[in-house]
């Protein structure tokens, strides 16, 4: 089969390679999937997951992308709740080989269903950035309708999901990005948009949940703006700054089943809009994460025609 390998974590994007690849078998509670779109996050090439296992040994070559959508094509022992021919998409786990490849074994507890009138597209842009939203407001965040999120990156394909989430859950969203995010932003939800190059981030107020995906100055100028009891959730490593009195919390994304069909039933009946920006076919996929191109939403990559 043919897969995106990399084998060199100091080449980055410029090491991926469109191999040929063994097809992979089902374990114990696992399914192969017939991969028809996939997605991919640059962050991948520096997480450690994707260089070595669990013990730290080195599991290169490596299929890259978690990302997926796609059509089961056999059953692992033990496995149920899932069949041969069912349409599904999901997340896969981080240190076993990817998504970028025409087929994956992958647990089937990490799967949902996907039903025949959401195209494996939208499926495959969901998991990471959907899941991603839906835990850091509702888990972690603890969101309640009345409260206010400031959503950085809010054009993003995860800060516009966590926007249309947010407001459907009746809080107010502040969205933050470039001055050329304003109307996109504005577009998925956004009540208000700040602009970090040209906006003065502390205008907005106190806010009662700061979902940050930036880091660095900007999470510590956040922190500084969250309200008595409130949060600050970020998904780019432990928090460098705290609110004086609130919490901090970072996570790692984690694959949810019933979240996932949240998720998507939101999508079927238009409560929520995906954010796709480029759509790439599974030859071209090197060359289209090596470009130099800014690409707002979520890349997604359709490996079977």
């Amino acid at each position: 089969m043919k897969a995106i390998v990399v084998t060199d974590q100091a080449a980055g994007t410029a090491g991926m390679k469109l191999l040929e690849r063994p097809e992979p078998q089902a374990a114990i509670n696992d399914v192969v999937v017939e991969v028809h779109a996939a997605g991919f996050v640059n962050t991948e090439l520096d997480w450690p997951s994707t260089w070595t296992d669990r013990t730290f040994r080195d599991r290169t070559p490596s299929i890259l992308g978690h990302e997926l959508a796609g059509v089961i094509t056999a059953l692992g022992y033990g496995t149920t709740g899932l069949s041969i021919g069912q349409r599904v998409f999901g997340l896969s786990d981080w240190y076993r080989d990817g998504t970028l490849a025409e087929y994956i074994a992958v647990e089937a507890r990490n799967l949902a269903p996907l039903t025949g009138d959401v195209d494996f597209t939208v499926g495959a842009s969901l998991p990471i950035s959907g899941l991603t939203a839906w835990q850091g407001l509702f888990q972690h965040g603890r969101l309640q309708a009345g409260q206010s999120v400031l959503a950085h990156g809010a054009a993003g394909a995860v800060g516009s999901i966590v926007t249309q989430l947010a407001r459907e859950a009746g809080a107010y969203v502040i969205g933050t990005g470039r001055a050329a995010d304003r109307q996109k932003a504005l577009d998925f939800g956004a009540n208000e948009f700040v602009d970090l190059g040209n906006d003065t981030l502390e205008d907005v107020g106190g806010v009662d949940l700061v979902f940050d995906v930036i880091g660095g100055d900007v999470q510590r100028r956040s922190a500084a703006l969250i309200r008595s009891g409130g949060t600050l959730v970020t998904v780019v490593g432990p928090a460098e700054a705290r609110p004086a009195d609130g919490l901090a919390i970072d996570f790692v994304v984690e694959s949810d089943r019933a979240q996932l069909s949240e998720i998507v039933q939101r999508a079927r009946d238009g409560r929520l809009r995906t954010n796709i920006g480029k759509v790439s076919t599974l030859d071209d996929a090197v060359a289209t994460f090596n470009s130099k191109e800014r690409r707002g939403g979520k890349t997604v990559i359709r490996v079977t025609p």
